[in-house]
């Protein structure tokens, strides 16, 4: 598939480091004027206590800011009400955000276009607090999620995943595998 062709909807996620520092992403991509890009700028003005959704900047400070390109939205999954929380999402895990998508546009994935939009919801652990491990985390995840929503899943993957349907297992759930 080229750069950018029929990515609108497409979702991937992925995951980069390790708990408490490590991350979980879930990416969609949109086209600018379609109605996927709609809804996901519908959610980019609809923040709530705790969930902000920010355009991905990156910068040395704040006067310095520039936006990623294609622009990215990133809302995080774990609410962040603690400062320090709140401090590695939106600095460690934006500029790990901002990372991957650049790394997604130097791998030839996406076009560094306007009409592109990636949107990143992103958790965090509330526990995290290596900032540069975080970053990293972030930066590995959403190059991953940009890979899978713009190649898809492996098909091993996904004949693994119906094979195994019965006995696949979370770390939330507390239950036997198949029970």
């Amino acid at each position: 598939m080229t750069p950018d062709a029929g990515i609108d909807g497409s979702i991937g996620q992925g995951w980069g480091g390790r708990a408490p520092d490590g991350v979980h992403v879930n990416v969609v991509l949109a086209r600018r004027g379609s109605a996927t890009a709609a809804g996901l700028l519908t959610a980019f003005a609809s923040p709530s206590p705790g969930h902000t959704p920010v355009l991905v900047c990156v910068g040395p400070d704040q006067p310095s800011y520039e936006a990623v390109v294609p622009p990215t939205v990133m809302m995080n999954k774990a609410t962040a009400t603690e400062e320090r929380h709140q401090t590695i999402t939106w600095g460690a895990a934006q500029l790990g955000i901002g990372q991957g998508v650049l790394d997604a546009v130097a791998d030839g994935l996406l076009v560094a276009d306007l009409d592109t939009l990636v949107f990143v919801s992103i958790w965090v652990d509330a526990a995290a607090g290596d900032e540069p491990a975080v970053r990293r985390a972030a930066r590995e995840a959403t190059r991953a999620a940009v890979g899978g929503a713009v190649e898809g899943p492996d098909p091993a993957a996904v004949e693994r995943l119906v094979r195994d349907r019965d006995t696949l297992e979370n770390p939330f759930y507390g239950g036997e595998p198949g029970a």
